[in-house]
């Protein structure tokens, strides 16, 4: 029998990350398992978007071959991530009538009035990725979970559309194409991150995912299991960097050795050091409350703040969100991994190239069997509509 291959490819500003992932089965489950991996330094992009098309496609062979030779196979397809400033979270309203002579909400009549929500859209030189159902309404009345079955002559719906302008994703698709790849299907990068680093019950309870990278931080929200909104913005550790870079007067590249802890015992006065990176990182936490307070969410997440992306590996990050934000506050580990000893993950960075896998695997017949990729489909089934 074939084995079931799924590849995710994760194009960020500093790097390009490769996971392949087979299904593996273990006694009655079915478990996605890493068998190769390849990573280079990314090079063409800012802030998420091409600037230098050859540059990315040299990024991407590089990562794609370190990967067939890890993993043994000739990657012809992979599933894609999409972030960074071009990506944007937008809400809109819809309502129909219900179509049945008994007035009892159906499937297409969800579907009319999301269809709705989506005409009523300024949609100029963007693409929807994801379309997300976060709220109903059945004459009036808000509806918890899902309105099918109900009676009800007008039912309403908000809906979350995540978008990415239409250029920079056909620049993206047509590098990872001269790079030899088919694109079996585009994902917002903080959706696959959220797949394999957060639990359902965080999903249920209210938290935000925020993936501190190079040159954007993304945020998404949860509640009821479902995102009920996403953010980008324009700044990152590579910010940090900087600040070290010019509060000390040294290059960048030592400045970024500091930021990340890979040099220890430095000449460099620890308390400027700290106020450096302190006073970047409440900045960009200061925006994420802005955020949450602009949805209704500040300090009313049970489950908190979860940080992944490169910047979550800084010290004492996880004290200055909680103090910040006034939330739990955690650093992300990916969930459901099986690696091989060859090709073993060890920290959240990769979460969404592994989330891409995940992803793609959920679409096989023995992963349809499974209970968890059966809850991983039954909750991914909403942003297809």
């Amino acid at each position: 029998m074939a084995k079931k291959i799924a590849v995710g490819i994760d194009i960020g500003t500093h790097q390009v990350k490769v996971v392949v992932s087979e299904l593996l089965k273990e006694k009655s489950k079915t478990i996605p398992r890493i068998i190769g991996r390849g990573l280079s330094e990314s090079k063409g992009l800012r802030h998420g978007y091409i600037v230098n098309q050859n540059d990315v496609i040299k990024s991407l062979e590089k990562s794609i071959k370190q990967a067939e030779r890890s993993s043994n196979i000739k990657i012809k397809k992979a599933y894609i991530s999409i972030g960074g400033v071009s990506l944007e979270g937008i809400k809109s309203e819809g309502s129909t009538i219900a179509t049945k002579g008994d007035y009892e909400i159906t499937e297409l009549d969800i579907e009319k009035a999301v269809n709705s929500s989506k005409n009523n859209l300024q949609l100029l030189n963007r693409k929807v990725i994801h379309t997300i159902p976060i709220q109903y309404k059945v004459d009036g009345q808000k509806v918890l979970g899902h309105p099918v079955g109900l009676k009800g002559k007008k039912l309403e719906v908000q809906t979350l559309f995540i978008t990415y302008l239409k250029q920079h994703l056909d620049d993206l698709i047509h590098a990872v194409e001269s790079a030899g790849i088919e694109v079996e299907d585009v994902v917002a990068s903080p959706i696959a991150s959220s797949i394999v680093t957060l639990t359902k019950s965080q999903k249920i309870a209210g938290c935000v995912l925020a993936n501190l990278g190079s040159e954007t931080v993304s945020i998404i929200v949860f509640e009821n299991n479902i995102p009920i909104s996403l953010e980008i913005f324009p700044v990152g550790s590579i910010n940090i960097t900087n600040d070290i870079a010019l509060g000390l007067k040294i290059p960048l590249e030592e400045a970024e050795k500091i930021k990340t802890g890979s040099v220890s015992n430095t000449s460099y006065p620890k308390k400027k050091l700290d106020e450096i990176i302190l006073a970047r990182l409440a900045d960009i936490f200061e925006l994420i409350d802005a955020h949450l307070k602009s949805v209704g969410r500040s300090r009313l997440l049970p489950a908190g703040i979860i940080l992944t992306g490169g910047g979550s590996g800084i010290t004492t990050i996880e004290d200055l969100a909680k103090a910040s934000l006034k939330l739990p506050s955690k650093i992300a580990t990916i969930n459901f991994i099986n690696n091989s000893s060859s090709n073993k993950i060890k920290d959240s960075t990769w979460s969404v190239a592994y989330g891409l896998c995940v992803f793609g695997l959920t679409n096989t017949e023995e992963s349809k069997k499974d209970k968890i990729f059966k809850r991983i489909k039954n909750w991914l089934r909403q942003f297809s509509i």
